[in-house]
């Protein structure tokens, strides 16, 4: 058999690294940080347990990198979603619905998810917060400031902020009056982006993560689940 190509093996670590970031999304929205392992990331999305340390320092970096893959992707189905746009106000408006709506779709995920950047290792400058980075600077300079790269981090610092203070325990504030802020901040009529009550086509709030991954991990990670059924879930 011919050793394969650089290519093929790239497009293997690839999806490997795809699967173990599907994986640990969906076992820590459905269990929690605490209660979700390595191991259970690994034997969920089929490789190795070895090989997750491959591609991330410990749990809570992979956890990190899932989390901004979740918003990237969603701030980027917002921002592409019909009827398309150009309209930078209209854009920037999807893009504060968009992170807001995760407060409320995905509580447990973004919580953690803040609670993580809190650490001593802070952001981790993965590719999905790369492009993460990417779409919210792009957002602001098609809103027209003439200065991203300054307005870009309070954009950032403020919609952090927003989604902190909606997951406050015992005392979030209404996502109606952050909203409210933020979009009289950018001088933005209530009635772009997803007004409240709207319903979002292909938004956030579906369960189902797998749209943001490769059809292959898709297929893999199905797959691994037929081969664990009826596994105990193993003790951290």
């Amino acid at each position: 058999m011919s050793p394969r190509s650089p290519s093929v093996n790239e497009e293997l670590r690839r999806r490997s690294r795809e699967k173990l970031l599907q994986a640990a999304l969906e076992l820590v929205s459905a269990h929690g940080y605490e209660a979700t392992t390595l191991g259970d990331i690994a034997d969920r999305a089929g490789s190795a347990r070895g090989l997750v340390s491959y591609y991330f320092p410990g749990k809570r970096q992979l956890v990190q990198s899932a989390v901004h893959r979740l918003m990237a992707c969603t701030l980027q189905e917002a921002l592409e979603r019909e009827p398309r746009t150009e309209d930078g106000r209209e854009r920037m408006a999807r893009a504060i619905d968009a992170i807001l709506g995760l407060a409320r779709d995905h509580p447990v995920l973004m919580r953690q998810h803040m609670a993580g950047i809190l650490q001593a290792e802070g952001f981790v400058q993965c590719p999905e917060q790369q492009r993460l980075a990417e779409l919210l600077r792009d957002t602001v300079s098609r809103y027209g400031s003439p200065d991203p790269a300054t307005d870009y981090p309070m954009m950032r610092a403020l919609l952090m902020g927003s989604v902190y203070a909606a997951l406050v325990p015992g005392v979030p504030m209404p996502l109606a009056t952050l909203r409210a802020e933020l979009f009289k901040r950018y001088r933005l009529d209530w009635e772009l982006g997803f007004p409240p009550g709207a319903e979002a086509p292909g938004g956030t709030s579906g369960e189902d993560l797998s749209r943001f991954f490769s059809p292959q991990g898709r297929e893999a990670d199905a797959a691994g689940r037929a081969g664990q059924a009826g596994q105990p879930r193993q003790s951290k």
